[in-house]
């Protein structure tokens, strides 16, 4: 029996070739093969974000290449002055990495529910937890002043910005788009009259995006993220910070003629720079970004159509990157058997997430209970991810399909 896993990355002979390109070059660590795939990011970003009216959100668009999204989320929150006295809020249903970066700084994080019949934070939810915030009576233990708020897009599908932005912006606060999911996912908006159409990227509708390049995202070098952002006040900051806290990069060190040993360290700064080795790699695969959305497409399509009419479960939200296909189970009571019989049948699934709010460390720091944040809690019982990448031949995604049903049936 074939097993068919939950993910295997699209790499070919093109990725193989960069690889060896750089390997022969005797340049391994970040130099001018980061730099290109930074330029060539950027220049992707700004050639797919849609014609808006009014102008795009960066007039002047930075990216800034690091090794993970933790890194570039942490560098994020530090480049906005994030410390021991702020809070961050950030919803439960997220991978760890998004709550974990305001605990390296300090900061509190303020966990909230997300929307009805979503996966992404309710803004409505949002503004309570601001709110709740600000009133922090005198005597009570305080939960830190609100600093800014992370918006994770998950599964690939856009969050609410408009909305979120607008909170934002009535309380000082900065925003910051998880979009480990979201490369490339489009955000678009109509006014009232339906004269202004927005159609902005995910990760350009904020203060900073941070993308992920992890094994299993849309596009992949391996381990690496990218910084995103039209604030020139932050873009220093991180450029010094992601790489020991040291005034030049080491590709100027050693290639400027002019006093190449000499550097200045400013700040405490972080290993959070990407490799050429990794970055020739992110170059073949951004070329191939949208290829690679269309093939998820294709299979989500698929599996929309076989389990649309399939009673015992709900299909996720259509549009946005296509990262996930999770599914709901209408009777979460089942969910755990439903995967065991998929694993079974060589079938490999994922569960995204479980929420922040039931692990052991911030349950605790926060004296959180399941109930606490409900949608998030019946989201997890109920969800299971599905295959779903580029290079699924037609016999597996039936395969997939057949063996769902099956298992309803």
């Amino acid at each position: 029996m074939e097993i068919i896993p939950f993910h295997r990355p699209f790499i070919g002979k093109e990725e193989e070739e960069a690889v060896l390109r750089v390997l022969r070059s005797g340049w391994l660590t970040t130099g001018k093969e980061t730099l290109a795939f930074e330029e060539e990011f950027r220049d992707f970003l700004l050639r797919e974000n849609g014609k808006t009216i009014p102008a795009p959100p960066h007039h002047n668009l930075f990216c800034l290449a690091v090794n993970s999204a933790t890194s570039g989320l942490h560098l994020a929150l530090e480049a906005l002055g994030t410390g021991p006295e702020d809070a961050v809020l950030l919803p439960s249903y997220t991978f760890t990495a998004t709550a974990e970066i305001v605990r390296y700084l300090g900061a509190e994080a303020i966990f909230v529910d997300i929307a009805p019949d979503s996966y992404n934070m309710d803004p409505e939810e949002l503004e309570k937890a601001v709110l709740r915030l600000r009133k922090t009576k005198d005597g009570e233990k305080a939960a830190g002043k609100p600093k800014a708020i992370i918006a994770v897009h998950i599964g690939g599908v856009p969050c609410n910005m408009p909305a979120i932005n607008s909170i934002a912006q009535r309380y000082g606060l900065a925003v910051v788009e998880d979009s480990a999911h979201a490369f490339p996912a489009r955000i678009i908006e109509d006014n009232r009259d339906k004269q202004i159409l927005q159609a902005n990227l995910a990760g350009m509708c904020s203060d900073i995006g941070v993308f992920s390049f992890y094994a299993t995202k849309t596009i992949t070098t391996g381990e690496g993220g990218m910084v995103v952002t039209g604030r020139e006040d932050m873009v220093r900051r991180i450029e010094v910070m992601r790489s020991h806290g040291i005034d030049r990069s080491v590709w100027n060190r050693y290639t400027d003629t002019a006093a190449s040993w000499y550097y200045e360290v400013v700040a405490p700064g972080f290993k959070y720079n990407l490799p050429d080795l990794l970055a020739a790699v992110g170059r073949v695969q951004l070329r191939r970004a949208l290829e690679l959305l269309t093939q998820r497409q294709i299979i989500a399509e698929r599996y929309d159509r076989a389990f649309k009419n399939e009673g015992a479960l709900i299909i996720p939200p259509p549009g946005g990157a296509r990262h996930l296909y999770a599914i709901r189970l209408k009777e979460p009571e089942r969910r755990d058997a439903f995967i065991e019989s998929l694993r079974s049948q060589g079938i490999g699934t994922s569960v995204h997430f479980i929420p922040l709010h039931l692990m052991p460390y911030y349950r605790d720091r926060y004296s959180l209970k399941p109930e606490d944040l409900p949608q998030s809690y019946q989201r997890f019982r109920e969800t299971v991810s599905l295959p779903i990448w580029p290079g699924m031949t037609e016999t597996q995604i039936d395969r997939v399909i057949e063996t769902v049903l099956r298992a309803f049936n």
